[in-house]
């Protein structure tokens, strides 16, 4: 067993120098300023996180919310009758379509931005076939449109294979029950097929909501640099301005919503799990 146990050393070096050291540091920079013309070059402060709750940090804040909202009930509204759809086919047309849906996740995400922009532009692939019929140029890149449906495209994989993992593992013999008692389609769907495919909603719903709420690439390329969200404003204040300490200050208070969604979330999960219809039957 000791010969075993020493295999965790490398994992727990591994973990110390990229997870514990940066979070660590990150920390030390929230709480801390760099003193001038003092003997104790570093002072302890919480100036950075009253700074953050100043009118136009809240109002980024606000803005990175909605944005990552609407896109997550889009996934959702897009996500769960695609998830649907591929779980009623043959298995060997689920994996294929799994496969259709996952294959763009192979490729980097600042590439698959980048390709959004020679699509949207007034220039693009969408204007140009309007200028063949008399039409546009409609003006796409750089507004809301465009940052929401970067985000929807690059989001939505997630969405679907969360949904898709549950309905494909879903108990069959429950759906004929239901129809074996008089219930129809959308009956069937409403009381059992949703809320057994609830937790994977659930789960798609935090996969989209919490990198689309941090991300700063979409904003940054196809907003045109004019959208300012949360994670452009972390990345200005390390890369442009050089705010460690308020740059880390906002960080550690996104981890802190992160972790405070992630836990509501989970007590949702586990609610849905003890009304399960299946656990019912099998409890009665």
């Amino acid at each position: 067993m000791k010969v075993y146990r020493r295999l965790v050393i490398p994992y727990i070096v591994w973990i110390s120098l990229l997870i514990v050291v940066p979070m660590l540091l990150i920390v030390l920079y929230a709480f801390t300023t760099t003193g001038s013309n003092t003997i104790v070059p570093i002072h302890f402060t919480l100036e950075h996180f009253k700074r953050f709750f100043e009118p136009v940090f809240l109002q980024v804040l606000w803005q990175s919310l909605k944005i990552a909202l609407i896109t997550t009930v889009i996934c959702l509204i897009i996500g769960y009758p695609l998830a649907y759809i591929i779980s009623r086919k043959s298995e060997k047309m689920q994996t294929f379509l799994i496969l259709l849906v996952t294959i763009p996740m192979w490729i980097n995400m600042l590439i698959r931005t980048y390709a959004w922009i020679s699509i949207l532009s007034d220039v693009g692939l969408i204007n140009g076939f309007l200028a063949k019929f008399g039409l546009g140029p409609i003006k796409m890149l750089y507004t809301d449109f465009a940052v929401v449906l970067g985000m929807v495209y690059n989001f939505l994989p997630f969405m679907i294979i969360q949904i898709y993992t549950v309905l494909s593992r879903m108990d069959n013999s429950l759906i004929e029950a239901s129809y074996d008692l008089g219930a129809n389609r959308r009956q069937t769907f409403m009381k059992v097929v949703f809320p057994l495919s609830l937790s994977g909603v659930i789960s798609g719903i935090t996969l989209v909501f919490l990198p689309a709420v941090s991300t700063f690439v979409i904003p940054q390329f196809l907003g045109g640099g004019q959208y300012i969200l949360i994670g452009n404003l972390i990345e200005k204040q390390f890369i442009t301005q050089g705010n460690w300490n308020f740059g880390s200050a906002i960080s550690l208070i996104m981890a802190a919503l992160i972790m405070v969604s992630m836990h509501l979330t989970n007590r949702v999960d586990q609610t849905v799990d003890n009304d399960r219809p299946s656990k019912k039957v099998k409890e009665a």
